[in-house]
């Protein structure tokens, strides 16, 4: 990689003599001058026109960020390289087929002018408004979003985290700090000095118990403590979401006792009196969810059994079930969900979102030890019966599920780093 980086270097001011020249038209010269390659990338080639853009942008954005600019030599390395590592990448994609469907496309720009705080309609108008190009902002962000599924599809098989890892993980200090709670503290101090007169403090006092009783009598904390802060001083504010040892030692022994939208009892400590509210909180225990042991039969349309035809014979097959037939005998006879037929058309327990949405809004409607009509999915007819209903405490399956994707997140980052050395040293790269 050194090699490479020199032998970038000592090209630079070539790229940059390239670059430099299509700058330099003069207003109203009769030589137009054209376009360069200034390096071939496999079966693609990168322009100087293409380069000069992508200097531009970084520019820009480091100057909007108060980041200081590097040498011009450097930035031209730097950037060509990265111009490089895409070609290689979106000839990949090409490679594999990798299609990015417009519907995502139109979704991936709304976000970009959300961000923006912007309308899609307002952000095309922004963009031209600037001299950019709407549809160039667009296939760029196409551009990243092939290059992404790319590096997803070759480094994600690289990476294997075991059960063991994780546990050995979260034993460790940094593992604990990981999946600790969060909480989202609201906090308003009534100042009062330590030594202030009895007559002093207990009006305080007073004064931040008939806070605590409106809020708990179910107005809004910050609409009470705004309208008291006009008649008494008051500091204190959002604290945003805080791990628990993060968060102010006052409150370490405080906020793990409340529930989300609950008010601490007013205490004093040597500032004054303190009123604590609990906003939200994540990770915290407790967290479950509402899951549902069920079973079905499916059967699907075909060549030979019409839609309607499928539908009925689903239809029949609830009423053998209520003729007193067994579920689980139906279902390893007729249906056609290979993944379940063999155990009785069993699902197991399955949470919230994890079937597809005909289904899931049929099972939850349909009460337990009761058999749903035929419902129509993505996947045929379906009868589905209702076994049982539970609240599942997922708290340790959160913080396993937490501590996995920080693994998963953090050897990504260093695989990624290989992956890419790797295919820029195995590409054919001719820099004019």
């Amino acid at each position: 990689m050194t090699a490479i980086s020199n032998t970038l270097r000592a090209l630079a001011a070539a790229a940059a003599i390239a670059c430099g020249g299509l700058f330099a038209a003069a207003a109203g010269a009769e030589t137009e001058m054209l376009d360069q390659v200034v390096a071939i990338v496999d079966d693609d080639v990168i322009m100087a026109s293409e380069l000069r853009e992508r200097l531009a942008t970084v520019t820009n954005n480091l100057e909007a960020r108060g980041m200081d600019v590097p040498p011009e030599d450097v930035l031209i390395s730097e950037t060509l390289d990265r111009l490089i590592l895409d070609s290689i990448q979106l000839q990949m994609g090409e490679r594999y087929g990798v299609r990015i469907p417009d519907a995502q496309l139109d979704a991936a720009m709304q976000r970009v002018a959300a961000q923006n705080g912007l309308s899609l309609d307002q952000f095309r108008v922004a963009l031209e408004q600037q001299g950019q190009s709407y549809r160039a902002m667009r296939e760029k962000i196409r551009q990243e979003m092939v290059i992404q599924r790319v590096q997803m599809g070759n480094v994600n098989q690289l990476i294997e985290i075991s059960e063991q890892e994780v546990k050995n993980f979260m034993a460790t200090e940094e593992g604990q700090k990981l999946i600790q709670p969060e909480y989202r503290i609201v906090h308003a101090l009534i100042p009062v000095s330590e030594d202030a007169p009895t007559a002093e403090a207990e009006a305080a006092r007073a004064e931040a118990e008939a806070l605590a009783a409106r809020i708990q009598g179910g107005e809004g904390f910050q609409t009470v403590i705004s309208e008291a802060s006009e008649r008494v001083p008051m500091t204190g504010g959002d604290l945003g979401w805080r791990k628990l040892d993060d968060l102010p030692s006052l409150f370490q022994d405080v906020a793990p006792g409340l529930s989300p939208g609950e008010l601490a009892d007013v205490f004093r400590s040597p500032s004054g009196f303190h009123l604590v509210y609990l906003a939200d909180a994540r990770g915290a225990g407790g967290q479950t969810v509402a899951q549902t042991h069920a079973r079905h039969i499916l059967i699907k349309p075909s060549e030979i059994l019409t839609d309607d035809e499928a539908r009925e014979l689903a239809a029949e097959l609830k009423a053998r079930v209520q003729a007193g037939e067994e579920f689980g005998a139906l279902a390893r006879e007729y249906s056609e969900d290979i993944g379940t037929a063999a155990e009785g058309g069993d699902l197991g327990w399955s949470n919230p979102g994890q079937m597809v949405p005909a289904f899931e809004n049929t099972m939850a409607s349909t009460p337990i030890g009761e058999i749903s009509d035929p419902v129509r999915t993505e996947f045929g007819w379906h009868i589905i019966e209702v076994l049982d209903r539970r609240e599942k405490d997922m708290t340790k399956e959160v913080q396993v599920a937490r501590a996995t994707e920080f693994l998963h997140q953090r050897k990504y980052d260093e695989e990624l780093d290989a992956w890419l050395r790797k295919i820029r040293d195995e590409a054919f790269v001719d820099i004019k």
